[in-house]
């Protein structure tokens, strides 16, 4: 497997020089599905588009067991160097092109295994909301495993080392209206004012307490109004609020607290507040023996001595939607280190893209020990 994945190392660099030159947000990957699409077909896969969005996947193999490796193929939007525009500041570049390598490794391999392995391009996992519509398009109801992947930053992994779980937490967004009166700014009386609406919410939101064993955030993360004129008492607005917690139920805690708080508002103030959820990412829930599998796999692709711990982390990822809509089927991310800096979603994030041959390694012995698992569960170590 060492010696094809040197021949393929120029070709995986080439693709991902590709894919990190030309990002799309979510929802919007069209040229991203394309590219990747007419590749698979030109190496003689036969991949599949999604029926109601972008994205797609590709079957290697034919039969039972049958199993998946999942990854990420949207950008964010940010400032770059003064500019807004799409950005692979999260790695989904290096997730694809680890795909990718994997497809192309397997390749070489399928007359040497039984049953079926699925790779799945999905789309929007930035908006929380791509596992949803994958889960739609039914690709995932008949898998016993499915694997992902992530690349960690240089404070969670260090270069060269790898954990066999991810638990990212749960995560929502929140977003509202202030519904109110303009007033005159001589006459307060006759109007009401939003910005003192939204200082209510601030201060009320540090009311709500959870388990203190489970770590939690929940905070503003925006407030807009008012316009030009600085004599108008502005009497709407609009906010958004991020929760976070590292447990499912912590996190419906969280988001009654926030109801209270809204409905206290609203009678406080006497005013309309609109509230919505835009984003809802669950916490991870990770299969042990999915976990055990690619540990076995991280111990021969880069040795015991580079294996980690699972990390946690208070970020959100979309990929643990699988595993909460969909409980029979195995679940967990690998988590590479790659010398990743300064952090995810800066503008400048790097990492060190020799790492991703490694990965696809890893991906390749994970998938394949899976199916010879034929789904009996063993324990994972850590």
């Amino acid at each position: 497997m060492k010696e094809e994945l040197n021949r393929l190392r120029p070709r995986l660099m080439e693709i991902f020089a590709h894919l990190h030159a030309y990002p799309e947000i979510s929802w919007h990957e069209i040229e991203t599905t394309n590219y990747i699409f007419n590749l698979l077909t030109q190496e003689g896969f036969s991949p599949q588009r999604f029926k109601n969005s972008t994205g797609l996947y590709v079957d290697v193999g034919h039969g039972t067991p049958k199993v998946g490796l999942r990854t990420d193929i949207d950008a964010l939007w940010q400032e770059v160097d003064g500019t807004f525009r799409a950005n692979h500041s999260c790695g989904h570049d290096g997730h694809m092109t680890m795909a990718i390598g994997t497809l192309l490794l397997l390749k070489e391999q399928k007359s040497s295994f039984n049953g079926t392995i699925r790779v799945i391009f999905q789309p929007a996992e930035e908006k929380g909301t791509g596992a949803l519509a994958v889960l739609e398009e039914g690709v995932i109801d008949d898998l016993d495993f499915l694997f992902g992947v992530h690349v960690r930053p240089v404070h969670e992994l260090e270069d060269g080392t790898y954990c066999a779980a991810l638990y990212h937490g749960a995560s929502r967004l929140l977003e509202g209206e202030i519904i109110g009166e303009d007033a005159h700014a001589a006459r307060p009386h006759l109007g009401v004012n939003a910005i003192e609406v939204g200082a209510t919410i601030i201060e009320d939101l540090r009311t709500i307490h959870t388990d203190p064993m489970v770590p939690v955030s929940i905070k503003m993360t925006k407030f807009q109004a008012g316009g030009e004129s600085g004599n108008i008492i502005p009497g709407n607005a609009s906010f958004t609020i991020d929760i976070r917690a590292q447990q499912n139920n912590v996190m419906d805690d969280l988001a009654q607290g926030v109801k209270r708080v809204i409905d206290s508002a609203k009678i406080l103030h006497k005013v309309q507040i609109d509230l919505r959820t835009v984003a809802n990412i669950v916490a991870a829930e990770v299969d042990a023996s999915a976990q055990y599998i690619m540990e076995q796999a991280i111990i021969q692709a880069a040795g015991l001595s580079n294996l980690r711990k699972p990390v946690h982390t208070p970020g959100g990822e979309d990929f643990h939607h699988y595993a909460v809509k969909r409980p029979r089927v195995k679940t967990t991310m690998l988590g590479l280190g790659c010398g990743l800096t300064p952090g995810l979603h800066h503008p400048k994030m790097r990492f060190k893209q020799a790492r991703l041959v490694t990965g696809v390694e890893i991906l390749t012995k994970a998938v394949l020990l899976a199916l010879e698992s034929g789904g009996h569960t063993k324990e994972a170590s850590a």
